[in-house]
């Protein structure tokens, strides 16, 4: 596979074209990042979700739970167009930037491998970066792996993650906090998953940083579409090509036309 640059990654090159059939959501995120440039935050979500309770009844009641995806084995709670949400103006939602609610190419790609070699996640502690819905940290779970860490710094989303990982019997530890901000090495981790952490340039930059310093004690997996900002980062990158997936219809739409989706592992 040869990365490719991700034209659709500017929503002007979406005009006229189908997927302007993008989830009202969908599009606000793609503007978010393209604004904001990620926001290190912790919490992502409005006065009216002030508690845990609130947050998880609102996942519940405004996701459904989907199998329509690379991993069908697992089932996930997200805003498909049956939601509610698909339609929903940003400013009519109770969250703010749900990314959490979309299963994202890298993310389908990587969690697809994890399942499908199960051998090399066994008896091993795991470390989901920018862990979303918990897709790939549940899959580590379900093959064996011993310790399964799933870190997001949003409130949001890693309330999703409980949440899934409760609809797939599978034991998760949660870390909401911002692992990037430290320069230090995680002790203890024998496997890093990075799921579609690669969509915009800087903080793609960012996230090679922290890697390059995690790599000589942890084997890193990432997941990617190939988006612009691992085409940026991948020079700086020893990246060996596992596995490449073609992806369903209805992710090539939420990707901006990205039709397969590979995991890499870095060196």
């Amino acid at each position: 596979m040869v990365l490719q640059r991700d034209h659709g990654s500017s929503l002007d090159a979406l005009a006229g074209t189908k997927y302007l059939t993008l989830p009202c959501l969908l599009v606000f995120h793609l503007r978010a990042v393209q604004r904001t440039k990620m926001r290190l935050v912790h919490s992502h979500c409005t006065g009216i979700l002030s508690s845990r309770i609130a947050i998880r009844n609102s996942i519940n009641q405004l996701t459904k739970i989907c199998t329509s995806h690379l991993t069908p084995e697992l089932k996930l709670r997200l805003i498909t167009p049956e939601s509610h949400l698909w339609k929903c103006k940003p400013e009519d939602c109770p969250f703010v930037d749900p990314f959490w609610g979309f299963y994202w190419a890298g993310g389908q790609a990587v969690t697809r491998f994890i399942l499908d070699n199960a051998a090399i996640f066994r008896g091993s502690n795991v470390l989901d970066v920018g862990s979303g819905c918990g897709a790939s940290a549940i899959a580590a779970a379900r093959a064996g792996a011993v310790n399964v860490f799933a870190n997001d710094i949003d409130r949001i989303a890693c309330e999703a993650v409980s949440i899934n990982s409760h609809l797939n019997s599978v034991k998760i530890h949660i870390v909401n906090h911002n692992i990037l901000a430290s320069s230090e090495q995680i002790n203890n981790m024998d496997i890093l998953i990075v799921g579609d952490m690669f969509y915009d340039s800087e903080f793609g930059s960012m996230i090679l940083n922290w890697l390059l310093n995690q790599r000589k004690r942890s084997r890193i997996f990432i997941g990617d579409p190939g988006r612009h900002g691992l085409l940026q980062v991948s020079k700086s990158l020893s990246l060996t090509l596992l596995a490449e997936y073609q992806l369903s219809d209805q992710t090539v739409m939420e990707n901006n036309g990205f039709k397969t989706s590979a995991v890499w592992e870095m060196s």
